[in-house]
């Protein structure tokens, strides 16, 4: 199983600040019962913290359950979206950052 809060706090580690870019960004993932995570970027680094925090340039809520599944290839992002089994504000802003958190 999954440990979803050391998923987003390896993040910084799995990620060279080249593959981020200067583009600040605030992401928001709100995942029921395994907890809530801001993931920003700014400056060449990424920051994690729990909760939400500042304003969001995109959001994701999912259940933990959902979540896992995706992580693990077990459920498509665009077909958990299609069910509502997974929603995105703006997602065009984190797709561009999907493939490097690890989310396709």
């Amino acid at each position: 199983m999954l440990d979803v809060k050391q998923f987003f706090f390896d993040l910084p580690n799995r990620i060279s600040p080249e593959d981020l870019g200067d583009e600040p960004a605030t992401f928001h993932f709100d995942l029921g019962d395994a907890g809530q995570f801001t993931v920003q970027l700014e400056g060449g680094q990424l920051r994690v913290s729990e909760g939400l925090a500042g304003e969001a340039t995109s959001s994701v809520r999912t259940s933990a359950e959902a979540f896992e599944k995706i992580l693990n290839g077990d459920l498509n992002p665009m077909m958990a979206m299609m069910t509502g089994k997974l929603s995105i504000k703006n997602p065009g802003a984190l797709l561009k950052y999907a493939k490097l958190f690890g989310l396709m």
